[in-house]
Formats: C-alpha cells, structure tokens, sequence
C-alpha cells in the first residue's frame, strides 16, 4: 500500500474541487422534493458543474458508471443509478453523492435529503450516520490509527442497534478518485495506517437499520439493503493537517 503524502499546492487544488462538490450538494437541496425523477437532479447537477463551475463530473462514464451522480433512495446503500423511472415520493429519503474534477484533483462528498414529510425513524437513521461520520472525522490528526476511526463508527451504530456496512469503504483521493488507503468504518483501537500530515482521504458511512447484508443488482452497480430495510450514508473529503483535519468538502451548513 503507496499512500501519497500531498503538497500545500495539491491540497490547495483540492479544496477548490472540494468547494465545488459541496455548492452541488447546497444547490440541489430545493430541486429535492416529490414528484422530481432523479435522472433530473442528475441533468440539474451536470449542468452545474459543466456551465457553471467548468468542472468535470468524476463519475460520468467512470469504470462505465452512466450518470454524473450516484442517487440512493431508501433501501439502496450506494451507487444508485439516476432513471427518468425513479421518481421520488413524500416520506423518502435520499444519498446524492457528488464528485467534481478541477484542474486534475478531485472532490467527494455526499448529503441525505428527506423527500417531503419525515418519519421519526428514518429521520433518527440519517442523524444517527452524520452522527458517526462527524465522531470519524473529529478523530482525524497525525497519529491516529485507521482503526481507532472504524472503531468509533462501529461503536456508535451498534450502540443505536443499527449495523455497519462492510463490503464498502472510504478511501484515499487526490488526482486520483480512489487511492490508498481504504478507510474501514469498523476496526479496532490502536490497529491501522497511522495518519499523517498531507495524507487525503474520505470517510463515508454506510449504516443500516437492519442487517449489514448487502446484494448487488444486475445492473452491477446499485448495492441495497439484502432485507429491504433503509439505508443511509454521509461522506466528507478531508485532509490531514499538523494539528488536526480539514474537512475539504465542508458545507456552509457545518462548523467544523
């Protein structure tokens, strides 16, 4: 396992293209509601991303991936395909995941969204796994072992009896969508890569409300829930500094 260290000058590229993946995630919000396909939050974030940002959309005909986003509705954990068939309904909920491409250096990031009225349930899913994903990231700092950041997502998500996904990971990023390392979220304390300063990576939990199985549709890239119970994901891109973390793909939303 290679993991790059990156120069002020790579991180400065990446916080750029970080930046512009989180405007997406902030633009698209008021496009999500009942009624709207997710072929169509796909054309609206495409075209932002192109005309707007003159970005390039990283997942566009990625190991032949068809869409610019991935669109995970209830049930689907990642990779969800955007259809013109899909159509969102009140009570959904929904993972857009977004990764921009500037001047070579790549920013991944990704937000739940509630389709209409909440119910309480998935409502405390999707709190529970920001929730997980915010204990990761205050980890992060020179030092800390990849294990020790699993180990607290674990904690946490069974801790609400709810299951950690396994078969899918974070992993290391920079002018390349997926570099060393992978990023667990569930290990041991004190066992793992140690990080260190100029080390570019993401942390993006998968947690189910019911079991961690997972199944792979024909299309051979929607994973869902094997159980047909929801799932949700958070993801953040983040570098690790001499003192700390910064979160690259921060929205105005958060305080980090």
């Amino acid at each position: 396992m290679s993991v790059s260290i990156k120069t002020p000058e790579e991180i400065a590229k990446m916080r750029v293209a970080g930046r512009m993946a989180a405007e997406c995630l902030e633009m698209i919000e008021d496009y999500v509601k009942p009624g709207v396909s997710t072929a169509e939050l796909d054309r609206i974030i495409h075209k932002h991303i192109v005309e707007v940002q003159d970005g390039i959309p990283a997942c566009l005909n990625y190991r032949g991936f068809p869409k610019s986003i991935c669109t995970s509705v209830n049930h689907v954990i990642c990779h969800g395909i955007p259809s013109e068939k899909k159509i969102l309904k009140d009570g959904d909920i929904i993972n857009i995941d977004v990764t921009v491409i500037k001047d070579g250096y790549f920013g991944d990031t990704s937000k739940m969204y509630f389709v209409g009225k909440r119910s309480s349930h998935m409502e405390r899913l999707v709190q529970v796994t920001q929730e997980c994903l915010y204990k990761g990231i205050e980890l992060v700092k020179p030092g800390t072992r990849l294990g020790d950041i699993g180990h607290v997502i674990q904690q946490h998500a069974q801790s609400n009896y709810y299951s950690v996904v396994r078969e899918y990971c974070g992993h290391g990023i920079g002018s390349e969508f997926h570099e060393d390392p992978q990023v667990l979220h569930y290990g041991k304390p004190d066992t793992g890569l140690e990080l260190k300063e100029g080390m570019t990576f993401t942390i993006e939990p998968m947690i189910n409300a019911g079991k961690a199985h997972t199944k792979l549709k024909k299309d051979g890239w929607t994973v869902e829930t094997r159980d047909g119970r929801p799932s949700a994901q958070w993801e953040h891109t983040l570098a690790v500094t001499a003192t700390g973390v910064e979160v690259l793909t921060a929205r105005t939303e958060e305080s980090f």
